[in-house]
């Protein structure tokens, strides 16, 4: 080989080995890869909400909220497993917001909409879709954002768990299919924690908790205690959690405002 042609066989070279594997080859084979175990923890979660609207719409609603409830802990347990084995990716933040279109948007919609929203006719189709929507434009908000130290507007499992466990109270209380005054108190809730997760407000996010460090053993009592009093009326003792954390910013934020209008 002339020495004139050895600069190009190099440059050839160097562009095939700079040039990406072929598709099917083994490198693309690691870049298509996934990490199993927190995917399939959002896959329950997706089916756990899958699960809770085919039991709404067949009128099953005390499986449907146990279903959303468990769509909220494996939603709550994927991040925390793909933090502490660091197995987090792009796919599995974005498998994981379309999970929660599913479990915390459409599956609280629809079981709402099968257990009294759908006596209000054309007002119960509205509500219903308002709620869809507007839990789509917070996980939006979300993923664009990506909030860490406090969530900007209500989580979209906590708007869940409003919804669930109200219409677990009020599936404890009344026999039978709810009055058009119980409806439409479902259609506030439904509307207070939709515009709760557009909103602007700052949340508490339990990602600043660490739970790796050592706590007192009194921390471990107030587990069990907590335990306790919620086997004592699990409907209504969510329910007052949930309540109060949705409420938690807006009264934060007034507290706030009426300490700046005090005079100094």
């Amino acid at each position: 080989m002339e020495k004139s042609d050895k600069p190009q066989l190099r440059a050839v070279e160097e562009a095939a080995s700079a040039a990406p594997a072929k598709e099917g080859g083994p490198a693309s084979a690691r870049r298509r890869g996934i990490y199993l175990l927190p995917n399939v923890i959002t896959t329950g979660a997706l089916f756990s909400g899958f699960y809770a609207t085919i039991a709404g719409i067949n009128g099953r609603f005390g499986a449907a909220v146990l279903a959303i409830l468990a769509a909220i802990a494996l939603d709550t347990a994927d991040g925390r497993i793909a933090r502490l084995t660091r197995t987090q990716s792009q796919f599995g933040a974005q498998y994981d917001s379309l999970s929660d279109l599913v479990a915390f948007g459409v599956a609280p919609a629809f079981v709402a909409f099968s257990w009294g929203l759908s006596s209000l006719g054309q007002v119960g189709l509205v509500l219903t879709f308002l709620y869809i929507a507007c839990t789509a434009l917070r996980l939006a908000r979300f993923n664009t954002h990506n909030d860490l130290s406090s969530f900007t507007g209500l989580p979209s499992p906590a708007a869940a768990a409003v919804v669930a466990c109200t219409l677990w109270v009020g599936q404890e209380q009344i026999a039978g299919p709810p009055n058009l005054f119980v409806a439409s108190a479902m259609g506030v809730v439904m509307v207070a924690v939709a515009l709760l997760m557009v909103s602007n407000l700052a949340y508490f996010s339990a990602k600043q908790l660490g739970l790796k460090g050592r706590v007192p053993f009194v921390a471990l009592v107030l587990v069990v205690l907590s335990f306790a009093v919620l086997l004592a009326d699990p409907p209504g003792i969510l329910l007052l959690l949930s309540v109060g954390y949705a409420l938690s910013a807006p009264a934060q934020f007034a507290w706030s405002w009426l300490r700046r209008q005090k005079p100094e």
